[in-house]
């Protein structure tokens, strides 16, 4: 790779979850062929009905002509199998936070990509190194994590491992830019910047809510207002998904060894408990069905 801007003719996206569909149709709006895989072909079905559902409201709005979503559908293909991916030349992860998985993930993809492609983790909590640390090309790995709500995001964080190239650093920067983003680069850290911040911030918001001073509606609605956050921490949590929230601070706590910083809060497991995983299910926190779009 050169120090001039990358391009990305195939991009590779593995989770068909909500973050991995949205970061498959910003890659494939970019103009980017991008393969989708996911070892469930109804989590695949679902991700293609929740992409076309998005762009056509987006023809419907006037932001896109019919020829263009028909363009943007024609670069998008499902594959259930790992070695599928291998003509990517950038892979992302975004599968469910859990250390184990993602390595092992990492391990496999390490050995069904050429060697010359980028592999980059879209976690929000868990070390980039350590994801990376059974691969057997490390300096190819690289952390990019996507803020929800994705799509509208401007910027992404993108954290160096402890043997991540300057190659990789410049690739994953450019695909940023390709996605019409700007990026933060820092160092890996359980959490990065952005989630050691915030976490505590979402923790804080979740003990009120749990003794009872204020609803979840009241304290968004305050935060919003006085802070000026465009959205509040339990609308967040809601488009972040409640279970990805949850496994994302256990990740944080067991790396900092339990530190009561970002220790889960027991409200959000009784809300995965009940099935109530936010804008993905149609009812969480802040959000229900009334106010979701059709999956």
């Amino acid at each position: 790779m050169s120090t001039s801007q990358t391009i990305f003719k195939h991009i590779g996206i593995v989770g068909a979850g909500s973050t991995g569909a949205a970061l498959a149709q910003m890659a494939a709006v970019a103009g980017a062929d991008v393969l989708v895989y996911d070892i469930n072909d109804t989590v695949l079905r679902r991700a293609f009905e929740r992409i076309k559902t998005d762009l056509r409201r987006q023809v419907q709005q006037n932001v896109l002509t019919a020829d263009q979503m028909s363009a943007i559908l024609g670069r998008l293909r499902s594959r259930t199998s790992v070695a599928d991916l291998s003509p990517c030349d950038l892979v992302i992860e975004a599968v469910v936070e859990d250390l184990r998985v993602k390595r092992d993930l990492m391990k496999h993809l390490d050995a069904n990509t050429k060697p010359a492609a980028v592999l980059a983790t879209a976690s929000s909590a868990l070390s980039v190194s350590a994801v990376g640390s059974f691969a057997r090309f490390p300096e190819r790995i690289i952390g990019m994590h996507f803020f929800h709500p994705i799509q509208s995001s401007p910027v992404v964080e993108v954290a160096r491992g402890s043997r991540t190239n300057d190659q990789t650093v410049l690739a994953a920067t450019d695909l940023v830019t390709m996605l019409g983003k700007r990026s933060i680069l820092v160092n890996d850290s359980p959490g990065f910047v952005v989630n050691r911040v915030s976490y505590p911030y979402a923790g804080e918001s979740l003990q009120i809510a749990g003794e009872r001073i204020a609803t979840p509606e009241q304290i968004d609605r305050i935060m919003k207002v006085v802070g000026g956050y465009e959205a509040g921490p339990f609308e967040t949590i809601d488009q972040e998904g409640i279970d990805t929230h949850l496994a994302a601070a256990r990740g944080l706590s067991d790396q900092f060894f339990g530190d009561s910083r970002y220790r889960p809060h027991p409200l959000l497991q009784q809300m995965v408990d009940a099935g109530k995983l936010g804008k993905k299910s149609g009812s969480g926190f802040v959000t229900s069905e009334a106010n979701t779009s059709p999956k």
